[in-house]
């Protein structure tokens, strides 16, 4: 019987590190190790609402769940059902989003026995049968970690679309050569849109990115710097939503743009996005809304005569995850630029429940070990990890992970 700790949610910002029994897997299931977590604000709000979450049981206090759904590890046993496609030590990462149309739950929401949060997991049958254990075989554990959040990149990407012209028929895609704006886009989920609208086959000609930090934007500046596609990052704390729509007007020359993607759930700066939409541009609300009645005023003469369209994706899916794997295996991706701080799994609660006050990009956790939380930029360049990061320009990387892995104590 294998010995699993993990970090369980039993109710509302009531989380604890356990020493859970696995049990014997069936035929159907396979046991897998996990090595590394990233950590998402929908952890945070799944923290935060607890049994009221609806991905969750209705009794978490008898049945608590494993926390974290951006994972990646091994394959220690395979079930007899799936020995033919998986095998022992094979890496993995998993698409949570099973898109299941009998039940929510998900891994990382509703199991007793899977979670990214945990040493050792049972992957259940439905996962494979989905198609969502998916093999990686990048460099790193942390490159798998985040196939899941660029996977829902992926997914707002295709899920864009433009008509073909003199049809009403659609072209799926960003506009290729076209204009696009992310609204509040220098967080984690921002910076991997832009890394992936710079380098993905559909590009823009011109990409404008706002933000209200002038140090994310200045970072953001510094990792993603214009080659193939003109990058502006653009600071509008001190500007009313008029003004800023006026400016961006002025960065296109008082035009408008093909693709909107808004990352924040401000009701003003979703109007502000629609005004800013060309004929047949699409506008996509990024961020999941807290508010579960926020909404904001569209302009039906555009829609109806202008054909601007608006669509919304939550999360990814198996093919997204899949083809985020191939890109960031195959290094067309730096997924370590968003990595703001690493952690050992006995800070992950803390973690988890203070992001919005922590700040910064994606917090990885180690699962195996026991460290508190690092912030890369503040680690002293004179030790053995920040001579490392010197190295690499502060970014995290694989002689980073694999410095951690060899010398951090274990949980």
């Amino acid at each position: 019987m294998v010995q699993s700790k993990a970090l369980r949610l039993y109710g509302k910002e009531n989380m604890r590190i356990d020493t859970i029994s696995l049990p014997e897997i069936k035929d159907d299931e396979i046991l897998a190790e996990i090595m590394s977590d990233s950590m998402c604000m929908s952890s945070w709000k799944l923290a935060k609402e607890g049994e009221e979450h609806k991905k969750t049981p209705n009794n978490l206090k008898d049945h608590p769940i494993i926390v974290g759904h951006e994972f990646a590890g091994k394959i220690i046993k395979v079930g007899e059902k799936w020995q033919g496609k998986y095998h022992e030590n094979q890496n993995f990462v998993v698409q949570p989003n099973l898109a299941r149309d009998d039940t929510p739950f998900v891994p990382g929401y509703s199991y007793p026995y899977v979670g990214g949060d945990a040493t050792f997991v049972i992957i259940p049958n439905e996962v494979m049968e989905l198609g969502c254990l998916i093999p990686f075989n990048g460099d790193s554990y942390y490159e798998g970690s985040l196939c899941e959040p660029v996977s829902c990149v992926i997914a707002g990407f295709d899920a864009q679309y433009h008509l073909i012209p003199h049809t009403y028929n659609h072209k799926m895609g960003i506009k290729n050569n076209g204009n696009m704006l992310i609204i509040g886009g220098t967080g984690p989920m921002g910076l991997l849109a832009i890394d992936y609208a710079l380098h993905a086959d559909l590009r823009p000609k011109k990409l404008i990115v706002t933000d209200i930090d002038q140090q994310k934007l200045d970072r953001a500046k510094e990792l993603y710097p214009s080659n193939e596609v003109e990058v502006e990052f653009i600071n509008t704390q001190m500007l009313s939503v008029e003004d800023q729509e006026r400016l961006l007007r002025s960065k296109v020359n008082g035009k408008g743009y093909d693709d909107i993607f808004l990352l924040v759930s401000v009701r003003s700066l979703a109007e502000m996005a629609g005004n800013l939409l060309n004929a047949d541009g699409c506008l996509n609300q990024f961020a999941g809304p807290v508010n579960k009645s926020f909404s904001a005023t569209l302009n039906f003469y555009d829609i109806h005569y202008n054909f601007t369209h608006v669509v919304g994706t939550s999360g990814g899916n198996a093919e997204n995850e899949a083809k985020a794997a191939k890109l960031i295996a195959n290094h067309k991706l730096n997924v370590a630029k968003v990595i703001t701080h690493v952690l050992g799994l006995n800070a992950a609660a803390e973690t988890t429940l203070s992001q919005p006050e922590i700040g910064g990009g994606k917090k990885l956790i180690y699962t195996h070990k026991k460290f508190d939380r690092i912030e890369l930029d503040k680690v002293d360049p004179k030790t053995e990890l920040g001579k490392i990061l010197k190295k690499h320009n502060g970014i995290w990387s694989h002689e980073a992970e694999q410095w951690i892995l060899n010398n951090m104590p274990d949980i």
